[in-house]
C-alpha cells in the first residue's frame, strides 16, 4: 500500500506539470468548495506544487518511511485507512482555521497522521519518543515560521493519524477488530459530514 500511494501521487504530479493541465484544479482544496466539490477533502493529499519537486520528493520520502514501519504492524487495509483518514483530518484542519478562499496541496496533511500514528503505537509498547517528539515539533514549527505551509492542515492530519492510531491500539482480539474497524471508519465518515454540514452551515452550498 505505501509503494502503491507513493507511485500514484507521483503519477499524477506528472499529470499535474503537463502543460494546460487541469488536475490541480480541480483535485486542490479549497474550504469554500467543500459541500459542492467534497472529493477535494481527499484528493487535495495527491496533489502537490508543480513548480517545486520537493515538495513532493519529501512528502513522498516521508510516507515511504513511515510506511515501511507502520504497513507491516497495520496491515494494508488499516494502514490504508489510517492514511486516508489523517488527508482528510487535515483538510478539516484547514477549513476550520483557515481563510474559506486558500488552496491548499500536499501530502504533508496524511503525514503528519503518519508521525502521530507512529508516536502512539511506539508508546503503546513503551519505546523511547523523544526524538520523534522532536521531529513532529520541528515540522509543525516550520508551518507556523514559512509562509505558505498550511500549518492548520498539519494539525488536522497529526490529530486525525493520531486518533487512528489509538483506536487501534484499544483491542488485539477477534471481536475487538471488528469495533476497530468500525469505529475508524465512523471517524472517516464522521470527518466528511461534519465538514459538509460546516460547510451548509456557512451558506457555501451554492
Amino acid at each position: 500500500m505505501t509503494t502503491s500511494i507513493v507511485i500514484a501521487t507521483m503519477v499524477i504530479w506528472l499529470l499535474q506539470i503537463v502543460p494546460g493541465s487541469f488536475v490541480t484544479t480541480y483535485l486542490e482544496y479549497i474550504p469554500l468548495a467543500t459541500f459542492i466539490q467534497p472529493w477535494r477533502l481527499l484528493t487535495s493529499a495527491f496533489v502537490h506544487d508543480t513548480g517545486n519537486i520537493l515538495h513532493v520528493g519529501l512528502n513522498m520520502y516521508t510516507v515511504f518511511i513511515f510506511g515501511r514501519i507502520l504497513e507491516p504492524m497495520l496491515g494494508r487495509l488499516r494502514f490504508a485507512a489510517l492514511y486516508l483518514t489523517s488527508a482528510i483530518g487535515g483538510s478539516v484542519g484547514v477549513l476550520l482555521l483557515s481563510e474559506p478562499t486558500v488552496s491548499v496541496v500536499g501530502a504533508s496533511t496524511a503525514c503528519f497522521g503518519l508521525m502521530a500514528a507512529y508516536f502512539v503505537i511506539a508508546r503503546k509498547f513503551g519505546a523511547n519518543t523523544g526524538q520523534l517528539i522532536g521531529l513532529i515539533a520541528i515540522n509543525l514549527a516550520f508551518g507556523f515560521l514559512v509562509p505558505g505551509i498550511a500549518w492548520q492542515g498539519h494539525l488536522g492530519g497529526l490529530i486525525s493519524g493520531g486518533l487512528v492510531a489509538y483506536l487501534y491500539t484499544r483491542n488485539s482480539n477477534r471481536s475487538g477488530n471488528k469495533f476497530v474497524q468500525l469505529s475508524v471508519a465512523a471517524t472517516g465518515a464522521g470527518l466528511v459530514v461534519f465538514a459538509l454540514a460546516y460547510a451548509y452551515a456557512q451558506g457555501w452550498h451554492y
